[in-house]
């Protein structure tokens, strides 16, 4: 009995690669227009009234279908309730966006919550912490590089030039 030999690539050795360029530039322009229908659009809902939301980034799928949209509302008060205020509008902020774009399908929309701030405050506790500052201390230091080359002088040829001087640019003989 043959087994079936699958088409494509390997789901793990897509799982390690990063998205695509297109994904990225897809969705860098969703984005961006997402921006521009939330500042435009008054959204009729009691949790995103007077919320100011900053779209930290979009993640689209490999076939550009499905968009995971990153928000972080301004002062990360009450993020739980902005989210799922987005998500429940997100039919229509789906439609909006669509009239904005040119691409041939307009993505269906997830929001969620960016914790990448979250992550940087407790970084930077961390960091502040004075046991980890001692260790930080205790740290091998680099060791003692030499200083840099001096730069040489570009010099290219001049035409007609019997001695080879060159006017400008590098100099590749031997000091």
């Amino acid at each position: 009995m043959k087994t079936q030999r699958r088409k494509g690539r390997p789901a793990a050795r897509n799982a390690l690669k990063g998205a695509s360029q297109r994904q990225l530039r897809a969705g860098e322009l969703i984005r961006h227009a997402l921006v521009q229908v939330l500042y435009e659009e008054e959204l009729q809902d009691d949790a995103l009234a007077g919320v100011s939301v900053t779209v930290t980034e979009v993640r689209l799928s490999p076939d550009l279908r499905n968009a995971t949209v990153f928000v972080e509302p301004l002062g990360g008060a009450h993020s739980a309730e902005v989210v799922k205020g987005l998500n429940r509008h997100a039919g229509f902020l789906r439609g909006r966006l669509g009239h904005a774009i040119d691409m041939k399908f307009t993505p269906a929309l997830k929001f969620l919550h960016d914790q990448s701030f979250e992550d940087a405050a407790r970084m930077a506790r961390l960091f502040d912490n004075p046991k980890v500052r001692e260790d930080l201390a205790k740290a091998e230091p680099e060791p003692d590089l030499p200083p840099p080359a001096e730069p040489r002088r570009i010099t290219p040829k001049v035409p007609g030039s019997k001695t080879g001087a060159r006017k400008g640019g590098i100099d590749h003989r031997e000091p």
